[in-house]
């Protein structure tokens, strides 16, 4: 994409609304423009970042067997009614009624909606296991939005269900989508903590919190110093029942008086909740009555699970953990484009024309870029392309005539001259 063409407003000031680096970043690189109290439109540079987020989700639910679903925004209150919900959700849950008087929500959350789903068309064991999700925009009337997409009133998020005969099955379930989690998240470029958590107004008897480490966040988190050694391993070489079994815990959940870590290694540090995995056996298929037949042909209610990841969170949460004071800097896997292209003498055309080639090459070796042609100085192009944060920065200026370029590492600061014709090997 040529920068010339695309629509990016940035902007050197920060915000006055944004108290957090991630929502001043967003709002300057032109990510997202805000439509409303918590409310916000994405932009083509912001969208892209979204998207391959969700992507990597979609992939690691459906690799690990889950099928996906699209459930609509708008739900029955009579579901909640029948479920016991009904009025525990607080004001957070936006109701109204519609013009036959029905009273109705927009879906903050869908255990309900996915289980009237399962008790209409699964009746015997032989069904299970099923593991339902989608990736689906979520409203909470949140009474003081803040922090921009990071505490919103209308999110993105990945929801998904399992349903299981039993107990031990559910178990399993829920270790999976444990595994699931730490693949997703490291998949992204970042560290996940997972600690001990409130299930709150979901509901069940264990729960976990994902927790991307970053000085902003508003959870207190406290773990064993093994768990960050641990996850900067493969994940094929993590020993995930010492992992689970090492102690980690957020807010309230942590007691100073029975914590079993000695002092020396625990770790205290503020993080960032992404993630939310639920095992509730069968709270919401006895009240909705969800039976199946099982193998002694008595019917019982599944056992199930919930599990939540907050894609447009992530967008946020991944710039506190990466940024510096010029800007962003994106993890590869989810940057909007891997390089951006600068040409640094827009009047030179030896160097617009070299430049032009290296767009064509990177084009057709599907290497996603950004190619800055505008008629701007050069130090304002500098500025824009780290104020974005991507990866890789290829400057087409002073040498363009003996065919050399710089390649710069946007993360490290690293500064390469290199042959254009070495350039894609580089990449």
């Amino acid at each position: 994409m040529r920068l010339s063409r695309y629509f990016l407003p940035t902007s050197k000031e920060i915000p006055s609304e944004a108290t957090i680096p991630s929502h001043q970043l967003m709002l300057r690189a032109g990510m997202i423009a805000q439509a409303g109290s918590g409310i916000y439109t994405w932009l083509p540079l912001g969208l892209r970042v979204l998207k391959k987020i969700e992507e990597i989700v979609r992939q690691e639910q459906n690799r690990f067997g889950a099928q996906e679903v699209l459930m609509p925004t708008i739900q029955p209150m009579d579901l909640w009614k029948e479920s016991g919900r009904y009025g525990c959700y607080g004001e957070e849950l936006l109701a109204f009624t519609d013009r036959h008087n029905r009273e109705m929500c927009y879906s903050p959350t869908n255990e309900e909606m996915i289980t009237d789903v399962f008790r209409r068309y699964v009746k015997s064991y032989k069904d299970l296991p099923i593991s339902l999700y989608q990736i689906q925009w979520k409203f909470r009337d949140e009474i003081r939005p803040r922090f921009g997409v990071m505490r919103g009133r209308e999110f993105l998020m990945k929801d998904n269900y399992s349903f299981d005969l039993d107990k031990e099955s559910a178990i399993r379930s829920y270790q999976n989508m444990y595994q699931c989690y730490l693949r997703t998240f490291n998949r992204m470029g970042l560290v996940a903590i997972p600690v001990k958590a409130d299930p709150g107004a979901i509901g069940g008897n264990m729960s976990q919190e994902f927790n991307i480490i970053a000085e902003t966040g508003e959870n207190e988190l406290y773990y064993h110093k093994d768990i960050e050694t641990m996850r900067t391993q493969s994940l094929d070489s993590i020993d995930l029942e010492k992992l689970q079994g090492l102690y980690a815990a957020s807010g309230e959940m942590h007691d100073p008086a029975t914590c079993p870590i000695h002092e020396k290694n625990l770790v205290v540090k503020r993080g960032i909740e992404v993630g939310h995995i639920f095992y509730f056996g069968t709270k919401y298929t006895r009240s909705l009555n969800a039976l199946v037949n099982g193998p002694d042909g008595s019917l019982v209610p599944a056992e199930m699970g919930s599990y939540g990841i907050g894609v447009s969170r992530l967008v946020a949460a991944a710039i506190e953990a990466n940024f510096d004071d010029r800007g962003i800097i994106w993890p590869e896997s989810i940057a909007p484009y891997k390089v951006g292209l600068i040409l640094a003498k827009s009047k030179d055309g030896v160097a617009i024309k070299l430049a032009n080639d290296i767009y064509a090459q990177l084009q057709e070796n599907n290497i996603e870029v950004l190619y800055d042609d505008r008629n701007a100085s050069t130090g304002y192009k500098f500025a824009d392309m780290d104020l974005i944060g991507l990866p890789w920065q290829v400057i087409v200026g002073k040498n363009a005539a003996s065919g050399y370029v710089e390649l710069k590492n946007r993360k490290s600061g690293e500064l390469y001259q290199i042959h254009s014709e070495e350039l894609l090997g580089k990449l």
